[in-house]
Protein backbone atom coordinates (compact mmCIF):
# COMPACT_ATOMS: atom_id res chain seq x y z
CA UNK A 1 0.00 0.00 0.00
CA UNK A 2 1.49 3.29 -1.22
CA UNK A 3 1.31 6.09 1.84
CA UNK A 4 0.24 9.79 0.99
CA UNK A 5 0.07 12.80 3.34
CA UNK A 6 -2.77 14.60 3.45
CA UNK A 7 -2.20 17.77 4.56
CA UNK A 8 -0.90 21.85 2.67
CA UNK A 9 1.78 22.09 5.44
CA UNK A 10 5.21 22.30 4.07
CA UNK A 11 7.27 21.54 7.00
CA UNK A 12 5.10 18.54 8.04
CA UNK A 13 5.38 17.13 4.29
CA UNK A 14 9.56 17.69 4.67
CA UNK A 15 9.56 15.79 7.67
CA UNK A 16 7.37 12.76 6.28
CA UNK A 17 9.50 12.99 3.14
CA UNK A 18 12.64 12.98 4.86
CA UNK A 19 11.00 9.45 6.50
CA UNK A 20 11.57 7.36 2.91
CA UNK A 21 7.89 6.23 3.07
CA UNK A 22 6.14 9.12 1.55
CA UNK A 23 4.79 8.31 -2.36
CA UNK A 24 2.31 11.50 -2.35
CA UNK A 25 0.48 14.27 -1.16
CA UNK A 26 -3.07 15.02 -1.24
CA UNK A 27 -4.32 19.08 -0.70
CA UNK A 28 -7.64 20.38 -1.22
CA UNK A 29 -9.20 24.10 -0.48
CA UNK A 30 -9.66 23.70 3.42
CA UNK A 31 -6.15 22.28 3.66
CA UNK A 32 -4.79 25.13 2.26
CA UNK A 33 -6.74 27.45 4.68
CA UNK A 34 -5.38 25.50 7.18
CA UNK A 35 -2.00 26.10 6.74
CA UNK A 36 -2.95 29.67 6.11
CA UNK A 37 -1.75 29.96 2.09
CA UNK A 38 -3.55 31.26 -0.68
CA UNK A 39 -1.12 30.41 -3.23
CA UNK A 40 -2.57 26.83 -4.40
CA UNK A 41 -0.26 26.88 -7.66
CA UNK A 42 2.88 27.95 -5.63
CA UNK A 43 2.52 25.61 -2.71
CA UNK A 44 1.33 22.34 -5.05
CA UNK A 45 4.73 23.36 -7.09
CA UNK A 46 6.58 22.73 -4.20
CA UNK A 47 5.26 19.95 -2.73
CA UNK A 48 5.94 18.43 -5.98
CA UNK A 49 9.44 19.40 -5.69
CA UNK A 50 9.85 18.00 -2.13
CA UNK A 51 8.03 14.70 -2.77
CA UNK A 52 8.54 13.99 -6.36
CA UNK A 53 5.15 11.71 -6.54
CA UNK A 54 1.44 12.22 -7.16
CA UNK A 55 0.52 15.83 -5.64
CA UNK A 56 -3.39 15.74 -5.78
CA UNK A 57 -4.96 19.56 -6.17
CA UNK A 58 -8.53 20.30 -6.38
CA UNK A 59 -10.69 22.21 -8.64
CA UNK A 60 -12.96 24.77 -7.16
CA UNK A 61 -15.58 24.73 -10.32
CA UNK A 62 -18.49 23.14 -10.07
CA UNK A 63 -19.91 23.23 -14.03
CA UNK A 64 -18.28 20.45 -16.39
CA UNK A 65 -16.58 23.68 -18.75
CA UNK A 66 -14.47 25.11 -15.00
CA UNK A 67 -13.64 21.95 -13.96
CA UNK A 68 -12.13 21.07 -17.42
CA UNK A 69 -10.77 24.35 -17.54
CA UNK A 70 -9.14 24.05 -14.24
CA UNK A 71 -7.81 20.73 -14.88
CA UNK A 72 -5.92 22.10 -18.01
CA UNK A 73 -4.11 24.92 -16.22
CA UNK A 74 -3.34 22.66 -13.03
CA UNK A 75 -1.69 19.67 -15.39
CA UNK A 76 0.81 22.43 -16.30
CA UNK A 77 2.17 22.78 -12.71
CA UNK A 78 3.96 19.80 -12.72
CA UNK A 79 4.10 16.30 -14.40
CA UNK A 80 3.49 14.92 -10.73
CA UNK A 81 -0.26 17.11 -10.35
CA UNK A 82 -3.18 14.74 -9.66
CA UNK A 83 -6.49 16.80 -10.44
CA UNK A 84 -9.53 16.37 -8.05
CA UNK A 85 -12.60 16.57 -9.56
CA UNK A 86 -15.90 16.07 -6.88
CA UNK A 87 -17.81 13.48 -8.28
CA UNK A 88 -21.08 14.76 -8.79
CA UNK A 89 -22.59 14.57 -11.81
CA UNK A 90 -20.51 17.31 -13.32
CA UNK A 91 -17.70 15.50 -12.52
CA UNK A 92 -18.82 12.73 -13.89
CA UNK A 93 -18.90 14.47 -17.00
CA UNK A 94 -15.75 16.23 -16.70
CA UNK A 95 -13.81 12.49 -15.78
CA UNK A 96 -14.77 11.07 -19.61
CA UNK A 97 -13.82 13.94 -21.23
CA UNK A 98 -10.66 14.94 -19.26
CA UNK A 99 -9.32 11.93 -19.59
CA UNK A 100 -8.53 12.29 -23.54
CA UNK A 101 -6.68 15.72 -23.04
CA UNK A 102 -2.88 15.79 -23.61
CA UNK A 103 -1.14 18.64 -21.02
CA UNK A 104 -0.20 21.71 -22.22
CA UNK A 105 3.64 20.92 -22.35
CA UNK A 106 5.14 24.60 -23.46
CA UNK A 107 3.76 25.67 -19.62
CA UNK A 108 4.74 22.86 -17.73
CA UNK A 109 6.40 23.57 -14.76
CA UNK A 110 6.04 27.69 -15.42
CA UNK A 111 6.37 29.56 -12.67
CA UNK A 112 7.93 27.21 -10.72
CA UNK A 113 9.87 28.42 -7.60
CA UNK A 114 11.87 25.31 -7.71
CA UNK A 115 12.68 25.37 -11.72
CA UNK A 116 15.97 23.87 -12.39
CA UNK A 117 16.88 22.54 -8.76
CA UNK A 118 14.29 19.44 -9.03
CA UNK A 119 15.45 16.24 -9.14
CA UNK A 120 13.37 15.89 -12.63
CA UNK A 121 14.19 18.06 -15.20
CA UNK A 122 12.52 19.92 -17.28
CA UNK A 123 12.96 17.44 -20.36
CA UNK A 124 11.54 14.64 -18.69
CA UNK A 125 8.96 16.63 -16.92
CA UNK A 126 7.42 17.14 -20.67
CA UNK A 127 8.10 13.34 -20.81
CA UNK A 128 6.47 12.21 -17.91
CA UNK A 129 3.52 14.63 -18.58
CA UNK A 130 3.11 13.79 -22.62
CA UNK A 131 2.92 9.34 -21.42
CA UNK A 132 0.33 10.36 -18.67
CA UNK A 133 -2.09 12.88 -20.25
CA UNK A 134 -3.85 14.34 -16.99
CA UNK A 135 -4.49 12.24 -14.13
CA UNK A 136 -7.71 12.62 -12.20
CA UNK A 137 -8.83 11.33 -8.87
CA UNK A 138 -12.34 11.77 -7.67
CA UNK A 139 -12.98 13.16 -4.75
CA UNK A 140 -15.92 13.19 -1.86
CA UNK A 141 -16.89 9.47 -2.23
CA UNK A 142 -18.84 7.95 -0.05
CA UNK A 143 -20.46 5.00 -1.54
CA UNK A 144 -19.19 2.46 -3.87
CA UNK A 145 -21.44 3.01 -6.54
CA UNK A 146 -20.13 6.81 -7.24
CA UNK A 147 -16.75 5.09 -7.35
CA UNK A 148 -18.15 2.72 -9.95
CA UNK A 149 -19.04 5.22 -11.99
CA UNK A 150 -16.16 7.96 -11.67
CA UNK A 151 -14.00 4.30 -12.17
CA UNK A 152 -16.02 3.64 -15.63
CA UNK A 153 -15.92 7.84 -16.88
CA UNK A 154 -11.52 7.00 -16.48
CA UNK A 155 -10.90 8.23 -13.08
CA UNK A 156 -7.52 7.57 -12.09
CA UNK A 157 -7.84 7.31 -8.14
CA UNK A 158 -11.29 7.58 -6.35
CA UNK A 159 -10.61 9.00 -2.57
CA UNK A 160 -12.99 8.05 -0.08
CA UNK A 161 -14.43 9.76 2.74
CA UNK A 162 -14.24 6.79 5.38
CA UNK A 163 -13.95 9.51 8.60
CA UNK A 164 -16.72 11.27 7.69
CA UNK A 165 -18.91 8.27 7.22
CA UNK A 166 -18.34 6.88 10.27
CA UNK A 167 -19.39 10.05 11.97
CA UNK A 168 -22.18 9.82 9.87
CA UNK A 169 -23.19 6.43 11.43
CA UNK A 170 -21.69 4.22 8.22
CA UNK A 171 -19.42 1.97 7.85
CA UNK A 172 -16.31 3.81 6.04
CA UNK A 173 -14.15 0.71 5.68
CA UNK A 174 -16.82 -1.58 3.90
CA UNK A 175 -17.17 0.91 1.39
CA UNK A 176 -13.44 0.75 1.10
CA UNK A 177 -14.00 -3.17 0.74
CA UNK A 178 -16.66 -2.76 -1.88
CA UNK A 179 -14.20 -0.94 -4.07
CA UNK A 180 -11.54 -3.09 -3.74
CA UNK A 181 -14.29 -6.16 -5.38
CA UNK A 182 -15.16 -3.80 -8.00
CA UNK A 183 -11.87 -3.13 -8.95
CA UNK A 184 -11.18 -6.73 -8.95
CA UNK A 185 -14.45 -7.72 -10.62
CA UNK A 186 -13.93 -5.58 -13.72
CA UNK A 187 -9.65 -5.30 -13.82
CA UNK A 188 -9.84 -1.42 -13.31
CA UNK A 189 -6.66 0.14 -13.03
CA UNK A 190 -8.29 2.72 -10.44
CA UNK A 191 -6.25 3.05 -7.67
CA UNK A 192 -8.31 2.56 -4.53
CA UNK A 193 -7.94 5.93 -1.85
CA UNK A 194 -8.84 5.71 1.36
CA UNK A 195 -9.11 9.61 2.67
CA UNK A 196 -10.71 11.41 5.76
CA UNK A 197 -8.49 8.89 7.87
CA UNK A 198 -8.84 9.63 11.76
CA UNK A 199 -7.24 7.56 13.62
CA UNK A 200 -4.56 4.08 13.29
CA UNK A 201 -7.24 1.77 13.24
CA UNK A 202 -8.80 3.74 9.70
CA UNK A 203 -5.18 2.94 8.13
CA UNK A 204 -4.70 -0.68 9.74
CA UNK A 205 -7.56 -1.88 8.47
CA UNK A 206 -7.36 -0.30 5.18
CA UNK A 207 -4.14 -2.14 4.38
CA UNK A 208 -5.93 -5.52 5.09
CA UNK A 209 -8.41 -4.82 2.90
CA UNK A 210 -6.05 -3.84 0.08
CA UNK A 211 -6.46 -0.08 -0.59
CA UNK A 212 -4.41 1.01 -3.15
CA UNK A 213 -3.31 3.59 -0.79
CA UNK A 214 -3.87 5.59 2.10
CA UNK A 215 -3.85 9.55 2.65
CA UNK A 216 -3.49 9.99 6.40
CA UNK A 217 -2.61 13.49 8.16
CA UNK A 218 0.26 14.17 9.81
CA UNK A 219 -0.71 13.16 13.28
CA UNK A 220 -1.84 9.59 12.52
CA UNK A 221 1.02 8.85 10.61
CA UNK A 222 3.35 9.92 13.50
CA UNK A 223 0.81 7.84 16.06
CA UNK A 224 1.35 4.87 14.10
CA UNK A 225 5.04 4.72 14.76
CA UNK A 226 4.58 4.94 18.13
CA UNK A 227 4.29 1.89 20.66
CA UNK A 228 4.79 2.29 24.79
CA UNK A 229 6.36 -1.21 24.79
CA UNK A 230 9.01 -0.20 22.10
CA UNK A 231 10.07 2.88 24.46
CA UNK A 232 9.77 0.32 27.23
CA UNK A 233 12.41 -2.19 25.49
CA UNK A 234 14.70 0.88 24.13
CA UNK A 235 15.32 2.06 27.34
CA UNK A 236 15.93 -1.57 28.68
CA UNK A 237 18.35 -2.40 26.35
CA UNK A 238 20.18 1.04 26.97
CA UNK A 239 20.23 0.56 30.83
CA UNK A 240 21.64 -2.97 30.59
CA UNK A 241 24.48 -1.97 27.66
CA UNK A 242 25.20 1.21 30.17
CA UNK A 243 26.43 -1.57 32.52
CA UNK A 244 28.96 -3.31 30.53
CA UNK A 245 30.09 -0.46 27.46
CA UNK A 246 33.59 0.38 27.80
CA UNK A 247 33.96 3.94 29.69
CA UNK A 248 34.02 7.22 27.14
Amino acid sequence: MKLFLDTADIDEIREIAGWGILSGVTTNPSLMAQAGRGDYKSVTQEICYLVQGPINAEVVSLDMDGMIAEAKEIATWSPYVIVKIPTIEEGIKSLSRIRKLEVNLKHLCEGCPKLGECDTAIDKSRNLASKQGIRTNATLIFSATQALLAMIAGASYVSTFVGRLDIAGQDGMQVIADIAQIKRNYDFHTENLIASVRHVSHLLEAAKLGADIATVPYKVIKEALVHPMTDIGLQGFLTDWAKVAPPG
